[in-house]
Formats: structure tokens, sequence, C-alpha cells
């Protein structure tokens, strides 16, 4: 069995009824038939097939096919039947004076029609006539009048009259349709869909076509073939052209499939191709109903093309929920679906783009007439905006404007507002920004800009700065202190933008906390000085108490912040790390970036440079643009401070000397940059460009009035600049402000600042001073900043001739080596070997070599690690949850193993050795 022929599957009976009525017309009777189908239900193969038949039977036959683009050609088909079989020449009078041959023409000569019926009467006598007409809904009026009267004036004759059509057609005359049926001789053939068993009958017929790549294997999913067919014998075949085998069925846009579902519709007629690009429009919303008031004009013709559509399996009708079996509040009852989404997307695809425009602009004031959810309607406009100019297709219908208009900004709003709840934010700044050319009034044009700056934030930082920069700029320096005004110093502080904000906030606008548009007590920088000083515990509330959101982004990132600053940046680095998961899983590039690069800083503080690495570089590759705003200066900070710190000096001077683009947002990111750059000019020998830096980083806190050591101690940073370049009472003068400060009360303040003062003071002081600044720093928990105090303790104790100096230059060596702050390490001990021996781990079990051939074992080596950094037993038993007599026990061990008697003589470097590559 060919394709073609899968279409005659289960029409036996319809056959059969065609083969009686020939041998009742060889049989001297005259018969008429009509076969009745939808489109694409084999209607043309049967006419085919009826052809066959009776040639074979011996009848003479005369076929025509009726076309659209032919209706109005009068006698058309007539004459493709005088010209169908060769050796007959029927007599063929033309039409009469005045008469072009349509439906409602002025009639034919009655003549020409005696004429014609007495020819074939004469044929008939030889022979039985077989004359078959497909697709009759298309014929002209002149040839209908014919058949018309050859069937009321040849019941005697050997004659058998094929005919097919739709039940369903626009344009089929009803009075013909009618006089046949009033004929004793005739009969009305339906050609229904096939059944799933029909369907299973078509494609095992078409197995063994199987190996030359044509056919459907032994396991075809028949039950979605016939789904998504319909039972449409043509939709069925274009559905197996595309499976190919027994997968189950996939079709796409473009494919066998759609282009099949295009060829009905166009078949069907221009009423039935309207009523489906609506019903495609409308998608899961659409229903006859509304297809109807869609399109307007008559109402009948529409309900008829409907009907069209789902007699041809096009379309189904019925109710059909919604996944979790709600229906919105919405009568879902009477839906017109189409079964597979590849069928409305290539029904839009075949739609001219200005028509689909005008549709859906109808589809978004339908819906909200129905109270649709506000999501639905703005999807409507949003697909009307995207398309060229309207290219109304029924003048009759609802008036369509050229695009969202000030009606519309509000269903946009609220829809947007929705999309964001979904976490889709690109979905709803596509909304906010047709609501903003929609607008027309001033004030909720501003409103709207101020929402995009902050709903841009979650994916495009830098787009989010740009859309700041318009309002500040655009923003009267006099103006009243509104809502928005305050929304919009909120969002300047929320990006670290202070200065700018402080110029706008001229009557404490931002007072209370900095959340979006939400206030801090006294302005800008006092809502930073609160926030700063936000107590741990009310800090980690408010984590644990908010989901990362639009309106909580920015008082999260800012408790992030302070608990960075307290004196447990361990609890920012665990709360940094859930909220950047939590950004990751809201596909919010823009989140991701943020938090991961408050993360890094949370580890840099701490010292893990290698974690602070790799989490800004991370921070940096999810901004979408990597150069363009003032907040990638953030994670750039980072990892030239880490890059320094770990003698990749290359690497920091490719980061620091990159020159920024113009015009970039003064922030507290670039703060951070100028400081990170500064102290890389520091660690390379360039105190005077770093000099500079640190002295630009504080002219910029004073002036935005954000002067705080517990964010950026740039006194301290500067002071040790100005010992390199032997201007110790500059320097001196420097610490001795930041410890007037109130912020030199924080361990990690005063630490830094107790070791620059005991290196500008006096020497005797000094390792009294430094000692101060070990415990503070330790306390702190900056590893790294610990190790370079407790470098200058043991130099200062070795200067004063203590035996402990040695043990504690160590000790200083080895911490920094944990943190992996190489520069530091040469620093303290320029000829240290920086990497362990290696050695083969299989060898050694995992242990450490000890003098004399003896092992350590893990748990030894890692407390003698921590006992080597100068941690007490008690600290030693809680980091690595022991006991103290536990503790106790391992150094003991240890001690043995490596022949000491105590801590101080405990080697520089306790790492486990590991296996090499060959």
């Amino acid at each position: 069995m060919t394709g073609a022929r899968m279409t005659l599957v289960g029409r036996d009976t319809v056959i059969a009824a065609l083969d009686t009525a020939l041998a009742e017309c060889a049989e001297g009777g005259a018969r008429i038939v009509l076969a009745e189908g939808a489109t694409g239900c084999g209607k043309s193969a049967l006419a085919d097939v009826a052809a066959e038949r009776a040639r074979a039977a011996g009848a003479s036959v005369l076929t025509a096919v009726a076309a659209p683009e032919e209706r109005h050609v009068a006698l058309g088909v007539l004459r493709q039947l005088a010209h169908g079989e060769a050796g007959f020449a029927l007599p063929l009078p033309g039409p009469p004076s005045g008469a072009d041959g349509t439906a409602g023409a002025a009639p034919a000569r009655v003549e020409a029609m005696q004429g014609f019926c007495a020819r074939l009467r004469e044929l008939s006598a030889e022979r039985p006539v077989v004359l078959v007409v497909d697709d009759i809904q298309h014929a002209d009026g002149a040839s209908l009048q014919y058949l018309q009267y050859l069937a009321r004036h040849a019941r005697t004759a050997a004659l058998l009259t094929v005919l097919t059509g739709t039940p369903h057609a626009e344009e089929l005359d009803p009075v013909f349709t009618t006089e046949l049926m009033r004929q004793p001789h005739f009969t009305r053939l339906r050609l229904d869909r096939l059944t799933p068993a029909e369907v299973a009958a078509a494609l095992a017929a078409l197995r063994p076509q199987a190996g030359r790549g044509g056919g459907v294997g032994p396991a075809s999913p028949v039950g979605d073939l016939h789904r998504i067919s319909g039972g449409n014998p043509l939709l069925l075949r274009a559905l197996v052209e595309e499976t190919g085998t027994g997968r189950p069925p996939a079709p796409e846009v473009g494919g066998p499939y759609a282009q099949a579902v295009t060829t009905c519709l166009h078949r069907t007629g221009p009423t039935a191709l309207a009523a489906a690009r609506a019903a495609a429009v409308l998608g899961e919303r659409s229903t006859p109903e509304r297809v109807v008031r869609l399109l307007g004009g008559a109402a009948a013709a529409t309900r008829r093309a409907l009907a069209a559509l789902e007699a041809a399996g096009l379309l189904e009708t019925g109710g059909r929920a919604d996944s979790d079996g709600r229906t919105d509040g919405e009568d879902r009852t009477d839906g017109a679906l189409f079964r597979h989404p590849a069928a409305p997307a290539a029904v839009l695809e075949d739609t001219a783009p200005g028509v689909r425009a005008d549709l859906h602009r109808r589809a978004a004031r339908l819906l909200r007439e129905d109270g649709a959810p506000a999501t639905a309607v703005a999807g409507h406009l949003s697909a009307a905006s995207a398309e060229p100019g309207p290219e109304p297709e029924h003048e009759s219908g609802p008036e369509a404007g050229p695009g969202p208009g000030p009606a519309d900004v509000e269903v946009l709003l609220e829809a947007a507002e929705e999309r964001l709840a979904q976490g889709d934010a690109r979905v709803a700044t596509r909304l906010l920004e047709l609501a903003l050319r929609a607008a027309a009034d001033p004030h909720a044009r501003h409103g709207i800009r101020l929402r995009l700056a902050q709903v841009s934030g979650r994916f495009d930082p830098a787009a989010a700065e740009r859309r700041l920069t318009a309002l500040a700029e655009a923003h009267p320096g006099d103006a009243p202190n509104t809502e928005h005004a305050r929304l919009l110093v909120g969002l300047l502080c929320a990006q670290g933008r202070i200065g700018e904000a402080a110029v706008l906030d001229t009557s404490g606008a931002a007072s209370g906390s900095t959340t979006p548009g939400g206030p801090a007590p006294s302005g800008a920088a006092a809502a930073f000085g609160s926030d700063l000083d936000t107590p741990g515990a009310v800090s980690e509330r408010l984590l644990q108490g908010s989901r990362l959101a639009e309106a909580t982004v920015a008082p999260l990132a800012q408790a992030v912040r302070s608990l960075t600053a307290s004196d447990q940046p361990d609890r920012a680095v665990r709360w940094s790390r859930k909220l950047l998961e939590e950004a990751e899983r809201a596909d919010a590039p823009g989140w991701v970036s943020l938090f991961g690069t408050l993360h890094a800083e949370a580890l840099l503080r701490l010292g893990d440079l290698t974690g602070a690495h790799a989490q800004a570089t991370a921070a940096l590759q999810a901004l979408p643009d990597r150069t363009g705003s003032a907040f990638h200066c953030a994670p750039t900070a980072v990892l030239i401070r880490a890059c320094s710190a770990m003698g990749r000096f290359t690497e920091a001077s490719r980061l620091a000397d990159r020159q920024l683009p113009p015009r970039l947002p003064a922030s507290l990111h670039g703060l951070a940059y100028l400081r990170a750059r500064g102290l890389h000019r520091l660690a390379v020998n360039q105190p005077h460009a770093a000099l500079a830096d640190f002295l630009e980083t504080g002219r910029l806190m004073a002036d935005w009035g954000i002067d705080r050591p517990a964010h950026l101690p740039w006194r301290t940073d500067a002071a040790g600049a100005l010992l390199l370049l032997g201007e110790t009472r500059q320097a001196e003068q420097l610490v001795l402000d930041q410890l007037a400060h109130p912020d030199a009360r924080r361990p990690w303040v005063r630490g830094l600042s107790l070791r620059l003062r005991a290196l500008t003071g006096e020497p005797r002081r000094r390792s009294a001073l430094l000692g101060q600044a070990v415990e503070e720093l330790h306390r702190s928990g900056d590893r790294v900043e610990t190790a370079r105090a407790m470098a200058d303790l043991g130099r200062a104790l070795q200067h004063e001739g203590s035996p402990k100096g040695n043990t504690m230059i160590r000790n200083a060596w080895n911490l920094a080596k944990d943190s992996e702050a190489v520069a530091l390490c040469r620093e303290i001990l320029p000829d240290a070997p920086l990497t362990p021996p290696v050695r083969d781990r299989a060898q050694t079990g995992g242990q450490t070599a000890a003098a004399g051939g003896a092992r350590l074992s893990g748990s030894e080596q890692r407390v003698a690690t921590l006992a080597a950094q100068g941690l007490t037993n008690r600290e030693i038993s809680a980091k690595l949850f022991l006991t103290v007599s536990t503790v106790e026990q391992h150094l003991t061990r240890v001690y043995r193993k490596l022949r000491i008697t105590s801590r101080g003589d405990l080697p520089m470097d306790l790492t486990p050795v590991t296996r090499t590559s060959v």
C-alpha cells in the first residue's frame, strides 16, 4: 500500500456503496452519489478509486476537478468533463448572453441543457457513463445548473454521477445540494476521520516499506499518532513521513505535519483560515465564542468554519483544564484548541506579520473584557508590539489601535509584577518597557523607569546603572521629596553610589534601611553607617526570614556586608554562599554576580585567597557586560588583592592597569577597586602611586560622609605607603587618627591600626603593640593580616633578643602559607621553600614524614599544624572538634616522633605529602 492509498484505509463501506451504485447503473438505472468529508479525509482519493473501478468495469468515465480559483470560469467543470475522455465530444453551448456562469447568474438556456442531457443518454445506451467531479463545492454556477438538470432528466439512463465535497463548504450552493437530495436515486456517503483501530491498520499496511525508509516499525505509538492527526488521513500521512520509524511523533514547525496543516487550512476556505489564525493567537484560551468575537463579521459563517476545522481534525473542542486541574475561574468547557503546538505555530508562521499584530491587539482587548489574567492580556500586547504595523483583516471587527496605549498601562504593570514573582525578570522588563511607551502621565513614566532600573539589576547590573544614571541626571535638584525621590535615592544607595544619593537626598529622603527605595535614619551617608553598624544577630534574622527578590536583594546584600565587616566574617561566608545558590536557581546572572562577589569578599576577609580568587572570577564571568559597569569593579578588586597576595603580580597588574570606561559612576565598588590597585602598587614597590590611590579613596569617602575604616581602612593603607617613603611622622598621624575613630573598637580595624602604630611609634613599645595587634587580628578572623602582624612581632622579638622571635616568625610563615599568601611568605622568610618534597602517597600512606623516618598520622598532622600556627590546645580542640585531652595526646606523640620538646620546635611545613604525576 502506498502513502496515497493510506487515505482509503477504513473506507471499505464507502467503496462498497460505490460498487453497488456502479452495478445498478450498469443495469440501466441512473445513480447519484455525493461523498462528503472534511479536508484531508480522502475525498480526492475516493474520486480516483471510483474512476478506476468504473473504467475497469468497462464504463465511459468523464472526470473533472473543481478549484476555487476557477469558480468564476463559466462552464469550467463541464468543459473538463467534455475533454476528460478520448473519443467523446459533448455539445457545450456557451452561457446565455449576459450570464457569467456563476451562482446567481442568469440560468443557462434550456435548449443547451437539453442537448447536453440527450448526448449523455445516447452515450449511455452503448455502455454506462460515469461522471466524477471532485470538490464540487468549488464548481462554477453554470456547471452546477447543467448537473442539476441532468439529475432531474436522466433518471432512466445508465448514468452514474459521483460527486465529492465537504459538508461545511463556504461556497457550495445549498439549492444544488437540496435538489440532489430530492432525487430518488441519490445516495449520500460520509468520509469520517479514522478511528484508532483504523490508524493502526494503516500503519500495519506500511510496515513492509520500513526497510526503504518510509514505514513505521512495530512499536509505532498509534495513540499519539491518532491524537495528533485527529484521524485525518492527510495529517496522519505527513506525521508518518516526519516520524520515519516507530519513534513517538514529534512534529516541528516547518516539517511535513506543519505543511499539511497549512495546506488543509487553505483548502478549507478563507473563513476557516481566519478562524484557525484566531484560535492560534488565542492559544489555550481559544473558544468558539471568542473566535467569533475576535473576528467579528458573520457569526454563522465563523461557526461553520470552526465546525469544518473540527471535522478535519485540526481543532478539538471541549473542556481542557490547566495542568493542575484548575481553569483560573474561567469557563473552559467550550474550547477550540489545536491538537499539537506545531499546528498553531505553523498557522502563525503562515500569517502576515501585520495580521498577527492586529489579531494580538484584538485578543488583548477581548481577554481584558473577559477578566482574563493580566499576564495573558499583556502577552498579546507584547506580541503585537513585536510585529510590524497592522494589516486589518476584518474591518468590521472590533477597532484595533496601533499599539499599547494609556488604557493598557495598568494591565502591563500588573503582568510585569506577576512575571517577577514567577522569576522571569526578562519578560517583566519587556512588559515594563511597553508600559513606559504607552504611559502618557509624566509621574507614571518616572515610576516605571525607576522600576525598570530596579528590575534590570537581576540580570544586567550595567543596564541598571545606565537607567539610574539617566534618572539621576534628569532629577531636578530642588524637587520635593516625593516617594519617587526616596526610591531613586534608595536605589543609588543599593548600588553603592552614595555620593550621588547624598546630592539628591537633601532632606533625609533615605531615612531608614537601605531597601530598594527604603530609607535610612538621616540621609544616604547615615543609612550607610547604620547598615554597617547593624548587629550580627539582626543581620542574621533578616537573612533567615527573607526570600531573595527585587524588594529584598539590597537589604540582604547589605546584611552580608555588615557580617563581613563584623567580628564573625565566617558567617558572611555561609550566608553569601546560600544567597549565591538561590540566585543561581533563580537564573538571575546579575544577582549571581552580586552575591558571588560578596562571597569572594568574605573569603578574602578570612584570608582564603584561593577561594576568593575563584569566586570573584565566577562573579565576573556571570556579568553579561563584564567591563561596562561600576559593579564589575567589585569582583575585579577582589581579584587584584587575591592575586597580589598570592604573588601572581602579572595577573594583578593586568587587572589593575585596565582602562576604565569613561563616565563610570562613582560608587563603593569604585572605591574598592581604587584601594585594591593601591595595595597592588604597594606590593610591587610603587609607594607614590599607591599613596595617591589611598588618599583619593579617603577624599571620596570624606566627601560622601562615609569615612568608615570598618569598610575601607584607607589611613593605615596610606600609612604603609608613607613608611616606605620614609614619612614616618605623617604615617603616625594617620594611624592615630584611625585609632581615634569609633570603628577602632572593632578587632579588625584595631588590629590593623595597632600594627602600623607599632611600626611608626617608639621601638620600646613595638612588641607590646604588635602582640595586641596579633590578638585583635586573630579575633577578627583575618589570617593573612594576622600572619603579617605575627611576622612583625617576631622581628621585634628578635631585635629584643627574645628566643620567641624565631618561633613567632616560623608560625607567621606557616599561617601565611596555609592561606597561600605567597608574597607574604617570601617577605617573611625569603629563602624558605614553598613547595614540600614530592613523594608517592602510596608509600607514605597519606602521612607526614618526620625525623628518623617516623610518620605523623593525619590527625597528628592537623593538630601539629594548628599548634605551629600558635593556637592553644583549647582552640585546637574547638576547631577540630576534639577533646582537649585528645589534643594533648596527639601533641605528645608528635613531639616524640619529631624528637622535639615544645611547640616552638615544630617544623615550619607540616603539609601532608601528595602523589605526583609521572
